[in-house]
């Protein structure tokens, strides 16, 4: 018996949400189809009706990952339609909360390391929002060069991905917040 369009869409994106959410807690080598789709209610033969093969499927996993990502690191902030300041974008991105938030945070943070090994597709889909993060940063500087919101927004991934890896909390801390500190001062022209 054949499944409605409707019902294959929905198998679709629970296999994808499912994708998701393992992608972020435990990276993308860790995903395995059989028991993802077992995790999903559904046969592991019917997984290449959703997707063309592993790879695709990590890739659309990929990017609603860091769409996810986005949208949380910036849900507690302003609406989406307010500026946001440099400042508030330092402050919120490297903090305890983002370096706790393993799995609903900035999802850059989270995967950098894994997608640089993974295939051209994904490194593909997570550079076009690494150049939507710097984007963001540099319209937040007030149009200073471009490199001072690369500088920024590596500094910021480093700091959360090298805080996550530290044993001692107390060490975290203070990398946290000289990181911080040091970022908040590049911008001391930034209008009030």
């Amino acid at each position: 018996m054949g499944h409605s369009q409707a019902e294959k869409a929905q198998s679709r994106e629970r296999i994808l949400c499912k994708a998701a959410d393992a992608v972020r807690d435990t990276g993308l080598e860790s995903v395995s189809v059989a028991k993802l789709m077992r995790s999903a209610n559904l046969t592991h033969g019917g997984f290449y009706n959703h997707f063309a093969s592993r790879s695709d499927l990590l890739a659309q996993a990929l990017e609603r990952a860091l769409v996810e990502g986005a949208k949380s690191a910036t849900a507690s902030m302003k609406p989406s339609d307010a500026p946001r300041s440099f400042e508030t974008r330092v402050r919120s991105y490297v903090s305890r909360a983002h370096r706790d938030a393993r799995t609903s945070g900035c999802a850059i943070a989270a995967l950098a390391s894994d997608v640089a090994r993974a295939d051209a597709t994904s490194r593909e889909v997570m550079s076009a929002h690494i150049d939507d993060f710097i984007a963001q940063l540099a319209r937040s500087l007030h149009d200073q060069d471009e490199g001072v919101a690369m500088l920024a927004a590596s500094a910021m991934v480093g700091a959360v991905l090298l805080a996550r890896v530290q044993t001692d909390l107390k060490k975290s801390d203070v990398l946290l917040k000289s990181v911080r500190d040091r970022l908040l001062a590049l911008n001391r022209t930034e209008p009030a």
